[in-house]
């Protein structure tokens, strides 16, 4: 009697057993899949007009349906209707014995295979010797093998010549998250689906309508957090909601997701931003600190960041998205305000500060120094001219000016030039000026006057080289060693004259040789080159030049008697260098005497 107490009780607390959100509220049907509303009416339209494929590939991130969605298949191709004669349709009815047993994951012709776990060719021949037998009671064969990109290249050639042609009562579907790692063979077989990624305001929806079924107590502010967390994933996101239920036993707040995801308060996210944007350090960084104190992940608060410039990039262009339905009263209102205020350059130049500084944040010892770091590098950044900025100030700056040589090095001579008058006591420019900083000296009330005028390339006295040998001489000058390698080593020239040289590439020439050259000529001379590249063989490069000049050397030197009588005295001996020794040799200063001379 008690053990039949005992199985009772037990049965019941089975029944009673809680299921997690994710599982309890999977769509049996494509009327319960949310946001594939093209994947729904494709497959919809095909099952009415009996055009069906044989094979389903269906890719997308984690937790959008995939599985869900192929279990679903395998039941609108099954579904014998509630009397027992239906045939195919794309609203299975559920209570029938295929229905029933393929949500229960028991029917023995709907058969799943994880190929993240069975990756070999012998699992897949044991699906290839299956197919070739009926069904035992379902109308098809379904094979459902997910994450099919982890099969070895063994097992998707095995599987190839049956997925072209299987049987009639075979279908296969995959399910994949790396569709690229997949076979173009394959996928050429196979009807390709793309579950996309739910939108945060489908996904809040969904998820509002859960917790009303659970009898639980959530802020739509909460389920927007979530929902923005899940990141287009169903599954993500109700496992974070049943987090978030569990995670306080009364109304789950904004406060409470926060908390519980490590994010900052979005107003604090505001604040912080616009102390960066205002140049305000210290103020920035007490605000990180106190953020961090509170629990929020660095990470975190600079991808708030991010999305929050994302936000106000997106209304400072379009305004009217500011008064989407939807959109937080103090997105809309304080996002306008900051969008107003910053310029374009600001907001596109902190973007990609951030986006930077993201990766060095993750990959730092201490996320909160890199983080803090990053906060002053953004700041100081700002400061910055555009690039549009910085040519315009180029543009409009005066040309280079020095001062007119004099007879004590400070005089000034008569003559023409452009004066330049520096009062002392003179007000500086502000920061940033574009016209650079007033120079003042003296006692107050005094002037002194700098007669000066604009260099010139005569003055400037810059080479002009005449031979070639004198711009080889230039590329070592300049340290230009890299190209100084290259022209005594893979140039062979053909034509030179001053401004204009012409040059046949070597072997081992890099493809930009010309071009570099050119450009070093025309930044270090005083004259414009032009420098080209010619079909003709052209001279010996330098190199081979020096070669053959030390070849002819040793070959004269080996003519010479006494040198001659060396070799021969030491077999195997060689000239390895000649040197002109009357060079080292001191002239005489007196004649010699006639005992020196015996001696």
């Amino acid at each position: 009697m008690s053990d039949e107490t005992t199985t009772e009780a037990s049965s019941e607390s089975g029944q009673d057993e809680y299921r997690v959100l994710a599982r309890k509220y999977r769509p049996t049907d494509f009327n319960t899949l949310i946001g594939q509303e093209a994947l729904v009416r494709t497959l919809t339209n095909a099952i009415h007009s009996g055009r069906l494929a044989h094979a389903f590939m269906l890719t997308g991130v984690r937790g959008v349906g995939k599985t869900t969605t192929a279990r679903i298949i395998a039941r609108a191709l099954n579904c014998i209707g509630e009397d027992g004669q239906g045939g195919e349709t794309a609203d299975p009815c559920g209570v029938c014995e295929n229905c029933t047993a393929i949500a229960e994951d028991r029917h023995v012709d709907v058969m799943e295979m994880d190929a993240a776990s069975r990756t070999g060719v012998d699992d897949i021949r044991e699906i290839i010797e299956g197919v070739r037998y009926k069904p035992v009671s379902a109308r098809y064969k379904v094979y459902i093998i997910d994450e099919v990109h982890m099969l070895s290249k063994n097992a998707f050639n095995a599987l190839l010549k049956t997925l072209e042609e299987p049987p009639e009562h075979v279908k296969f579907i995959f399910a994949t998250t790396e569709i690229r790692k997949v076979p173009v063979t394959v996928l050429s077989r196979c009807q390709r689906f793309d579950l996309r990624r739910i939108d945060m305001e489908t996904l809040a929806g969904h998820f509002k309508g859960i917790v009303a079924s659970e009898n639980a107590s959530v802020t739509d502010g909460a389920l927007t957090l979530i929902a923005r967390a899940a990141d287009g994933s169903v599954r993500d996101g109700l496992s974070l909601l049943d987090q978030a239920i569990a995670h306080t036993a009364g109304e789950v707040g904004e406060d409470a997701v926060r908390d519980m995801l490590g994010l900052a308060d979005r107003a604090r996210t505001f604040d912080l931003l616009d102390a960066v944007m205002k140049g305000d350090v210290e103020g920035a960084l007490d605000q990180l600190a106190d953020q961090y104190d509170s629990g929020a992940d660095p990470v975190q608060v600079l991808e708030d960041m991010l999305e929050l410039v994302h936000w106000l990039t997106r209304i400072k262009v379009t305004p009217s998205a500011a008064e989407a339905p939807g959109v937080p009263e103090m997105e809309r209102v304080r996002g306008m305000e900051m969008a107003k205020s910053l310029t374009m350059a600001a907001l596109t130049r902190g973007w990609q500060m951030l986006l930077k500084g993201l990766t060095e944040v993750r990959s730092a010892p201490s996320a909160l120094q890199a983080a803090e770091m990053i906060l002053v590098r953004l700041m100081y950044g700002l400061e910055l001219p555009s690039p549009a900025d910085a040519l315009k100030q180029l543009k409009n700056a005066p040309p280079p000016q020095a001062p007119a040589p004099g007879p004590s090095g400070g005089g000034v001579p008569a003559g023409g030039g452009q004066n330049t008058t520096v009062a002392a006591g003179a007000p500086t420019m502000p920061s940033g000026s574009t016209h650079g900083p007033t120079m003042s000296g003296g006692s107050p009330g005094t002037q002194a006057q700098l007669e000066t005028q604009p260099m010139s390339v005569s003055e400037l006295e810059l080479p002009n080289p005449q031979t070639y040998e004198q711009v080889v001489d230039l590329a070592e000058k300049v340290g230009e060693m890299i190209l100084h390698a290259n022209l005594i080593s893979n140039v062979h020239l053909v034509s030179f004259q001053p401004g204009k040289l012409e040059f046949h590439p070597g072997d081992h020439a890099p493809g930009d040789l010309a071009q570099r050259l050119n450009k070093m000529l025309n930044d270090h001379t005083g004259r414009r080159w032009v420098v080209s590249i010619s079909r003709d063989a052209g001279q010996p490069t330098l190199n081979q030049q020096k070669d053959a000049a030390l070849a002819a050397e040793k070959a004269e030197a080996a003519k010479d008697p006494l040198v001659q009588a060396v070799l021969k005295a030491f077999p195997g001996a060689e000239i390895t260098s000649v040197k002109d020794i009357s060079e080292e040799v001191p002239p005489l200063t007196r004649p010699l005497e006639d005992e020196e001379l015996d001696d």
